[in-house]
């Protein structure tokens, strides 16, 4: 019997006598194999990933250098975490033609109100996010195999153009969900509604009956100074950029491009009407103070005087810092205009929300300074600032201004795509309400006992 301690090679098997003794240099070369597998793997599935997701777009949380700014092999990427690894939600448009009511919430009682006058101004962004997702990958038309529900109004262009009031506009939007039935099935849980201004969803005075459980797209969140309750529920409503003029936020070249920090007349300035804020008549009374510091121009409207876009955005790019004071609500457009003339933006509204807060660490970009203490000592602050850091705020907003911009999913990274993000963290299939219920073969009824397939408009709301 051969001994377990002896040196000659052990036979295990008929074709052992053609086997090559295993050598160190054999080793080594399996060692190699086995670890180049390893990475070759490791590329291959982080290429699967990226392929297989949409364009990654910026995450500033996550960071391997000293100002918050990660990328992973060049490329900007959404969290994963709470989000997933791609996008892959579904959403369904609402025709205007195929519920009686919704031409009204687009176009006025009469049809006078025009798309294109509606894309102006604050309220251009619920006709962008409309068009935008009628162009959608993301888009289905069909309703059985939609994750959301994307109901079109421009009703604060309507309103504000006089086609239609208050009255009006609560009425037909009443009207228009009691036409709905996967409205009805999900109580609205599914359902998005934009209300791009600082009334948010009170433009709809009964929001709180019909559409408490919906998904708000809005840039506002706080209206509590003059309604008993905000419209805005932090779990379930989604923060979107104010709509930023395509003249400034168009590929290429901007019509008023930034101008070097060395060239800057003004430490910081702010552009706006006072309209009583208290924010608001503080810096103009300490414009007055420090003239040369502070720009606190008294803006014209209408008239000779007015200034016009090129003229405004003029007078925005020539300081360091500008200040973004809360006004009739706490969100303001100039914060999301300051990153496209790369000023730093210093928002002096503390009720405030901000967009993509999961993805953006806007401390990185942006100062936010107590509302109450707007004084000397506030000038102060700013000017000890280095330009050296002012640089590095402003290179950090240029990465990041993208999802400011309402352009199409397909772009590498847009305001819409982040809202689509968003939206996918909100989606929940929930098919049922207060009155949908289920039978054991897994059919939706309602109340009479009827299936979901033969509801009929116009059906009670709750």
């Amino acid at each position: 019997m051969a001994s377990l301690t002896s040196n000659k090679p052990r036979n295990f098997g008929a074709y052992s006598h053609y086997a090559t003794p295993c050598t160190r240099t054999h080793q080594i070369g399996a060692l190699f194999l086995v670890v180049s597998t390893f990475f070759v793997t490791r590329l291959f599935d982080q290429w699967f990933s990226e392929s297989n997701s949409v364009s990654p777009v910026i995450d500033l949380r996550r960071t391997s250098s000293s100002y918050g700014i990660t990328t992973y092999n060049g490329i900007l990427r959404w969290p994963e975490r709470g989000y997933g690894s791609h996008l892959s939600l579904k959403i369904y448009v609402y025709d205007e033609n195929e519920i009686d009511g919704l031409k009204e919430l687009l176009y006025g009682r009469d049809g006078s109100v025009k798309t294109t006058a509606c894309l102006k101004g604050q309220w251009g962004s619920q006709v962008k996010i409309h068009k935008l997702l009628l162009e959608s990958k993301f888009r289905t038309i069909k309703k059985d195999e939609a994750d959301l529900f994307f109901v079109p109004a421009y009703v604060k262009c309507v309103r504000m153009l006089g086609g239609l009031n208050d009255k009006e506009i609560n009425q037909t939007y009443v009207k228009v969900l009691s036409q709905m039935p996967y409205f009805r099935r999900s109580g609205g849980r599914d359902h998005i509604f934009v209300f791009p201004s600082g009334a948010g969803a009170h433009l709809f005075r009964s929001w709180s009956t019909f559409i408490n459980r919906s998904i708000i797209l809005t840039p506002e969140a706080d209206r509590t100074d003059k309604k008993d309750t905000t419209a805005f529920n932090t779990w379930k409503d989604i923060i979107i950029p104010g709509n930023v003029d395509d003249a400034m936020t168009k590929n290429g070249q901007p019509d008023v491009q930034p101008l070097p920090l060395s060239k800057r007349k003004y430490l910081a300035n702010y552009l706006g009407r006072a309209q009583g804020k208290a924010g608001r008549l503080k810096l103009i009374d300490l414009s007055k103070q420090y003239p040369d510091k502070l720009e606190c121009p008294d803006l014209k409207f209408s008239g000779t005087e007015k200034f016009g876009r090129t003229t405004y955005f003029e007078h925005l790019r020539n300081a360091k810092f500008c200040l973004a004071p809360r006004g009739e609500s706490s969100w303001t457009l100039r914060f999301y205009e300051s990153f496209f003339v790369e000023c730093v933006p210093v928002l002096l509204s503390d009720h405030a929300e901000l967009p993509f807060q999961n993805v953006i660490d806007y401390a990185q970009v942006s100062i936010k300074w107590p509302s109450t203490r707007i004084g000397a000592e506030f000038l102060d602050y700013l000017a000890s600032i280095s330009d050296k850091d002012i640089e590095g705020m402003i290179a950090r907003g240029r990465e990041i201004r993208c999802l400011f911009v309402y352009g199409p999913d397909s772009a590498p990274c847009s305001a819409v795509k982040g809202i689509l993000w968003e939206l996918q963290r909100k989606v929940r299939h929930f098919q049922q309400s207060t009155e949908t219920f289920w039978l054991h073969n897994g059919s939706f009824v309602n109340r009479e006992l009827v299936q979901f397939s033969s509801w009929r408009p116009p059906m009670p709301l709750p």
